[in-house]
């Protein structure tokens, strides 16, 4: 039996994301792995987070990367252009959640997400691309996109059916939607680099430009990827007349809470994706195919894997059933493993495994510049009410 490679992995951040990373690198059976430790600029929920899962609290960045050799960017978009340039410079292998990147303002106190030149935005956002796909360039690092979707078994499958059918993709329709995001930071442009287009639309967008990748591949062996884009966005809940019943978040300063985007692929297809801030009742992750021999309905959340049904939500008060359902009273859509349907402990054996011993990246950096670069251009098409734009391809 050959021994598995030992690699020992850091975690910049100790939010949201850092928690959920952390319980998918449970899961990684391919190589000997070791959770070093984390860092995060507040010392107090860092060192909560780092006693928790017995793990050093570094006291740097710096240091952190150097002593391990894959990190994971858990942190704020803002910051992911910065930190991944420097974990690309010291040759470790960078593992960056959704979005890659983006546009953050000008980095003044004013700054103000309804008002600035989309235009300038992107060309921004299309600049600090370049920065990190040359940083990986010079690099004995990879940029993993942790881009769950790209990993979830039912697109996996469907990239499997694509290939060996010899299909051909027609079109697609793609959705995440759900109540508003758990990051108190989300709301506000600066941080979040943008709404719901940014912030929920990357994940079936990049799941539609996978499978026409892969179709190309398949069909020519050279990906097929996004060529223009129309877009339109609102901001239902910041209108005069919304009625606020509590249920679905409000609060956001200066992004949008739905966007839809129709993006036309190098080949005359399309896919249109839908994403906000609008939706009881739990996440809803979908991305429906049609194609030239077949049609499937990937159905992450909810699904029918499991329903159960209670007259009083107190009898399963310490029972997880979905995330962001408003109430677990009447019937529920149940995911006994959210993260195995999500895609979560999936993407990390794969990274890991590109990590340890070469094997191929399918969530890649020019997947991720894609998908950053259509959505920045969506945000262009919106601000001149859907007119088509050419999406900028790296």
């Amino acid at each position: 039996m050959i021994a598995r490679k030992k690699i020992r992995a850091g975690i910049l951040g100790s939010g949201y994301a850092a928690k959920f990373h952390f319980e998918a690198l449970k899961k990684v059976t391919c190589v000997e792995l070791e959770v070093a430790g984390a860092y995060s600029p507040t010392r107090e929920k860092l060192e909560a987070f780092a006693a928790q899962r017995n793990i050093r609290a570094y006291d740097s960045p710096a240091e952190l990367i150097r002593d391990v050799d894959v990190v994971h960017v858990c942190t704020p978009p803002a910051t992911h252009e910065p930190l991944t340039v420097e974990i690309l410079k010291e040759g470790r292998h960078a593992i960056v959640e959704k979005p890659l990147t983006g546009y953050f303002g000008d980095g003044s106190e004013s700054f103000n997400g309804d008002d600035f030149d989309r235009r300038d935005g992107l060309a921004k956002t299309v600049s600090s691309l370049k920065r990190m796909l040359d940083a990986e360039k010079s690099s004995t690092g990879r940029i993993m996109y942790a881009e769950n979707w790209v990993y979830a078994p039912a697109i996996q499958k469907e990239r499997e059916i694509i290939e060996k059918s010899g299909a051909q993709v027609l079109r697609m329709l793609g959705e995440e939607s759900h109540s508003g995001s758990h990051s108190p930071f989300y709301g506000i442009w600066k941080f979040s680099g943008g709404g719901s287009l940014i912030g929920k639309g990357c994940h079936p967008l990049a799941g539609a430009v996978y499978l026409k990748n892969a179709e190309g591949r398949t069909r020519s062996g050279k990906p097929i990827r996004p060529a223009t884009v129309s877009a339109r966005v609102h901001t239902v809940t910041r209108m005069p007349g919304f009625t606020n019943k509590g249920y679905i978040r409000t609060g956001y300063r200066d992004i949008e809470d739905y966007g839809i985007m129709h993006i036309v692929f190098e080949d005359g297809t399309f896919a249109d994706i839908i994403a906000s801030e609008l939706v009881l009742g739990g996440v809803v992750n979908r991305l429906e195919v049609f194609a030239d021999n077949h049609r499937t309905l990937c159905n992450m959340t909810p699904n029918n894997a499991m329903q159960t049904f209670t007259p009083d939500e107190k009898y399963f008060k310490d029972v997880y059933i979905v995330e962001k359902t408003e109430t677990k009273q009447g019937w529920s859509w149940v995911s006994p493993d959210e993260s195995w349907f999500n895609g979560y402990q999936h993407e990390m054996e794969v990274f890991y495994r590109t990590a340890a011993y070469g094997e191929p990246l399918q969530s890649d950096s020019t997947l991720a510049a894609d998908v950053i670069s259509t959505i920045y251009s969506a945000y262009v098409s919106a601000e001149e009410r859907g007119r088509e734009v050419e999406v900028t391809l790296l």
